[in-house]
């Protein structure tokens, strides 16, 4: 087998890792929000538990595309695209970590009554998960029209996290006994906020590798 061959047989092995990193994260972040919505601790739980999965997938595509840095040395597009590899990983592997955080929440809520109509969470999670599942075909395929629209759902993503949590603040003033679970439900927010911001950073990273520049999708 050629050098060039062996190259790209190894760079697919590690996108088609990154894809099942991407799979796993996006499907634990639904879930911890599902946990979350039906107040299930045992499933809660079960994300705190597999966590490790996750980290250890990123430390995997780490150490391949080091070695892949070390034997190859690749340039131009080659060490753009290993580099990119390397940082879509870690904003996925924080996707994973999110849901953690949503799941430890989960568990400090526990059977108490929502104080708070969590529809704006619920639509939160759509869109996120939306924004992960595109931004990851987007990825693999190189497509750049694709992660554009990243951007907009981001956008929507923001306001419905501004709007959430002044409505949480509101019934926080009426409800101060419910401060805790207020505070809970904020962070939820947060969460689901910051791995939507993950999603827009690979976007940038899948712009950088295509276009060889850097670019704001949120300016």
């Amino acid at each position: 087998m050629v050098v060039r061959e062996k190259f790209e047989n190894d760079l697919r092995g590690v996108q088609e890792q990154f894809i099942a990193l991407s799979k796993l994260s996006i499907s634990t972040l639904d879930k911890s929000i599902t946990a979350l919505l039906n107040q299930d601790v045992d499933i809660a739980l079960s994300i705190i538990q597999n966590d490790m999965y996750i980290n250890r997938m990123e430390e995997e595509i780490n150490d391949r595309v080091i070695l892949l840095l070390a034997k190859q040395q690749p340039v131009a597009t080659d060490l753009r695209r290993l580099i990119v590899m390397l940082k879509a990983a870690h904003d996925m592997e924080r996707v994973g970590d999110y849901a953690v955080n949503i799941a430890k929440e989960t568990i400090r809520v526990g059977k108490s009554e929502f104080v708070y109509p969590i529809r704006n969470i619920e639509q939160m999670r759509d869109k996120t998960i939306v924004m992960l599942e595109q931004v990851m075909l987007a990825f693999t395929e190189e497509n750049v029209e694709k992660a554009r629209e990243i951007a907009a759902l981001d956008d929507q993503v923001d306001s419905l996290y501004g709007e959430t949590i002044q409505q949480l603040l509101s019934v926080g003033a009426e409800h101060p006994d419910k401060l805790s679970q207020i505070t809970q439900l904020s962070f939820v927010c947060r969460y689901l906020e910051r791995s939507a911001d993950h999603a827009t950073n690979i976007a940038e990273q899948l712009f950088y590798l295509v276009k060889g520049r850097h670019y704001d999708l949120n300016n």
